[in-house]
């Protein structure tokens, strides 16, 4: 009797342990906690010394074809000869296609250029409308342009001396992915970058990233400004950036956040205190006047939110710019069917009353949710996407 208890034992973990084998790790959202563990998952990486990711097709570009040719000139293929590609004015050149099932885990790029006249757009499935469409320099929640980045060092997107933008977003797709860039400035871009993913299965119940686009300059008066809007199906709202230029004196983030979820209509389910508290900050992020009787802050980049202000805001009407992002990795907001999101703009006047304020409001927002989705808005013209500062 007792080893027929034993048998039955040994075998149970047998089955057990083959089970496991069978529905393993599949190399998806790797951490600290599980990197020890093996997976069938196979590592690919796509840039211009390698478009297709292909095993073995690395590094393989001829000083007759490759982009950096003179700098290698004496050394030949396999010596950094393709390392950057140019986009023309007006063009759009396909970054990376690749056939799932599969995962991005990370993409660096260190654009040249207008940020937010260079167009990043991620497309799942052969789908026709892209679930990512932002300006590069705000989908890595650097919206101010060339030449001030901040330093970010969050769990989601960094942002390293100079320009070296980075994004750890997990994107997982079944079928295929397509990654474009379009060039609406009047010059033309150079471009560095590099998409690193993964082969292998994805999850049951995989959601699909999305990012969209917002701007409004200027914010009409006692009007709410749509962070998002018209998502329709199930997902998770995953994170924001704001970037807020404000043109009068005086503090601007006393705006209260509001996310509309399933059918909400007049009132929220979600309601903040404020733009700074949704940002994790207070106090105005100890707004105090500096040389000049300039607007200064005090910056900070955690894993999960961060605020930067531009320290010259310029010659024009901005007294204040500033960048704020929050991450929303230990607290989705879910929704089932729809979800709307917005922010007021509002700042202080006489008699302790609230100042409803006509800013320039540009925002971000990141989410993961079932296809297929609702066409985005038309992304603002060229001339609506600059920022003037004369």
């Amino acid at each position: 009797m007792k080893n027929s208890i034993v048998f039955l034992i040994l075998v149970f973990l047998t089955f057990s342990v083959a089970g496991q084998k069978d529905t393993g790790f599949n190399g998806i959202n790797t951490h600290m906690g599980n990197l020890y563990r093996l997976s069938g998952a196979k590592s690919r990486s796509i840039s211009p010394e390698n478009f297709s990711g292909e095993k073995g097709k690395g590094g393989m570009a001829t000083l007759k074809e490759g982009s950096a040719a003179k700098a290698a000139r004496e050394l030949g293929q396999g010596w950094k000869v393709n390392p950057y590609i140019h986009i023309e004015p007006g063009k759009t050149f396909t970054l990376a296609e690749m056939e799932g099932p599969g995962a991005i885990n990370h993409i660096w790029m260190t654009p040249s250029g207008n940020y937010r006249l260079s167009i990043l757009r991620i497309y799942w499935d052969d789908e026709e409308e892209p679930s990512v469409e932002v300006p590069v320099g705000d989908f890595f929640a650097t919206g101010w342009g060339r030449g001030n980045e901040p330093e970010i060092r969050s769990l989601a997107v960094c942002v390293n001396p100079g320009s070296g933008f980075n994004s750890y977003w997990q994107m997982p797709f079944r079928k295929k992915c397509k990654i474009t860039m379009e060039n609406l400035d009047e010059k033309r871009m150079t471009l560095y970058y590099q998409v690193d993913y993964v082969l292998t299965e994805t999850d049951e119940d995989a959601a699909y990233f999305h990012a969209q686009f917002r701007r409004i300059n200027p914010l009409p008066y006692k009007t709410d400004f749509t962070i998002v809007d018209n998502i329709k199906g199930k997902g998770q709202y995953v994170g924001t950036y704001l970037s807020h230029g404000a043109f009068s004196k005086g503090w601007w983030g006393e705006g209260e956040i509001k996310f509309f979820i399933d059918g909400d209509t007049q009132f929220p389910t979600i309601c903040g205190t404020g733009e700074e508290d949704y940002f994790n900050g207070s106090y105005g992020f100890e707004m105090r006047k500096g040389e000049g009787d300039k607007d200064i802050y005090t910056s900070f980049s955690s894993p999960y939110s961060g605020f930067y202000f531009v320290k010259d805001p310029g010659k024009g009407k901005y007294l204040s710019k500033v960048g704020e992002y929050r991450w929303h990795i230990t607290d989705p907001v879910r929704f089932e069917n729809d979800l709307k999101v917005t922010i007021q703009s509002l700042g202080w006047q006489s008699e302790g009353r609230y100042l409803p304020l006509e800013d320039d409001l540009s925002a971000v927002a990141y989410w993961y949710q079932t296809e297929p989705h609702n066409k985005f808005s038309d992304l603002p013209n060229a001339e609506k996407l600059r920022i003037k500062d004369e």
